[in-house]
């Protein structure tokens, strides 16, 4: 899947949102940087509203810096565990305010535990 870069990074968003309702009301600025062959793309996310544009995050509170190519398909994807997966592997490089990463990492937890759990009542 390609296409305008703005329009992903917001579909991945709301999507991540819409698997983990308790981020919703999360408040905050992440810059995310897409490298592809030679170049590199800056853009500021602003959730809840998932807002993008494009420029530098002076404010943000996470960085993520990824490939393009694996962006694309982890959009394509739309799964939270493809996204834990490439931020276990180092594909996705996250850093940023300690707080805010702790946060965001249990409240994913405790939304995989809760699937896990619904999955084996069936």
């Amino acid at each position: 899947m390609s296409g305008d870069a703005r329009t992903l990074i917001a579909k991945a968003a709301n999507d991540v949102v819409a698997q983990v309702p308790a981020l919703a009301p999360l408040k905050i600025v992440v810059d995310v940087q897409l490298q592809g062959r030679g170049d590199l793309q800056v853009f500021r996310l602003e959730m809840p509203q998932a807002e993008v544009t494009k420029e530098v995050a002076a404010d943000a509170k996470i960085h993520l810096a990824m490939r393009r190519e694996e962006f694309n398909r982890l959009v394509e994807e739309a799964s939270i565990a493809a996204w834990r997966k490439a931020f276990d592997t180092g594909v996705v490089k996250a850093s940023g305010v300690e707080q805010y990463m702790k946060l965001i990492t249990q409240v994913v937890d405790k939304q995989q535990s809760r699937a896990q759990l619904k999955r084996a009542r069936h």
